[in-house]
């Protein structure tokens, strides 16, 4: 009788099959190891992207009211109404790659007409300021989640790519990275949407009185209430349930990040799901991916958001898969492997 084979595990077995393309081994660098991790995460050995969700979270900011950004917070619907009519960046993106792009009104201060493309998961008309209380109440946080839960769980595919917009959400993200990490605001903190001396200055100030307001709100759900932001709630549910799905997650920039990692302090099998895009020009993302472990795909300097990282590294991931799908085997094409 003969015997079976050694059963592989499915690391090892898509660690073999990249071994044995032709091609020197490891030679195509990040892109196996993408290949690797996409395959994992979809629990399958020859992974395909299917229907893509681009997913743009939207809300206002209480704590624009103190001149952190040097935009008005206008800009947050003025914006979303431009992503609908497919002006913004990460509509073109959208387009040229093939996303379904849907836009979640997650709390701006502004009343949307009804269209495709637009989900309304409104907790209230924008967070509190969050120097003068709490962003959120502990149940408008609960609210928001659930609702980016159920936004996940209602689309269709097995990847969703993260986006957001909101004047002020830099400084949101900026305080939960140092709620989060335990570092000081100044390493946390950037320039927004380009922000002179004068105005990061303040911005700094306008940071520091937030964190010390609340100094004992320092677990993941406390600190996302107290000085989060309904986008970014929203957000933390919808990885959480596409990361139970199965689903690949495509993380944006600084303010995605922030997202993410509050859904991986609650569910740390998150990070196994998340592909980075990139790392931004927001001088704190950098130390936030290195805190998290992660590498990004792309560092171009993007400081946009949207989703707009994301929507640029989505071409490696369907690259990765079929490399590892098409690709011939050294057997199969005919090719004498290394030493033969």
């Amino acid at each position: 009788m003969t015997p079976s084979p050694p059963v592989r595990s499915l690391e090892a077995e898509v660690q073999h099959r990249l071994d044995n393309k032709t091609k020197p081994t490891g030679s195509l660098g990040r892109i196996e190891e993408l290949a690797l991790q996409l395959a994992l995460a979809l629990e399958t050995p020859s992974p395909r992207l299917d229907a893509p969700q681009m997913l743009v979270f939207a809300a206002d900011h209480g704590i624009a009211a103190q001149g952190v950004s040097a935009y008005p917070s206008d800009v947050t619907w003025q914006m979303v109404e431009n992503f609908l009519a497919g002006g913004a960046a990460v509509a073109v993106l959208a387009r040229q790659h093939g996303l379904a792009l849907t836009v979640v009104d997650c709390g701006v201060r502004h009343d949307f007409a009804p269209r495709p493309g637009l989900v309304v998961a409104k907790v209230a008309a924008g967070s509190a300021d969050s120097v003068q209380g709490a962003a959120m109440t502990g149940t408008q946080c609960a609210e928001a989640m659930a609702h980016g839960a159920r936004i996940a769980a209602a689309l269709p595919g097995n990847a969703i790519l993260l986006g957001e917009m909101g004047i002020g959400n830099t400084s949101a993200a900026a305080l939960l990275m140092a709620r989060l990490t335990g570092l000081p605001i100044e390493a946390c903190a950037g320039r927004g949407t380009g922000l002179e001396d004068a105005g990061f200055a303040r911005k700094l100030g306008v940071l520091r009185r937030a964190l010390q307001r609340a100094p004992h709100a320092d677990s993941p759900l406390a600190a996302l209430a107290d000085i989060g932001g309904l986008e970014i709630a929203t957000m933390v549910g919808s990885v959480l349930e596409a990361a139970r799905l199965r689903r690949v997650i495509v993380v944006d920039g600084f303010i995605c990040t922030a997202a993410v990692a509050v859904a991986i302090a609650l569910e740390p099998s998150v990070f196994a799901q998340c592909v980075f895009a990139h790392c931004s020009a927001e001088s704190g993302h950098a130390r936030w991916l290195e805190r998290l472990g992660a590498r990004p795909l792309l560092n171009l300097a993007l400081r946009l958001g949207e989703g707009s990282g994301a929507a640029l590294a989505w071409p490696l991931l369907e690259s990765a898969c079929l490399l590892l799908a098409e690709m011939a085997s050294f057997e199969s094409a005919g090719v004498s492997g290394r030493g033969d």
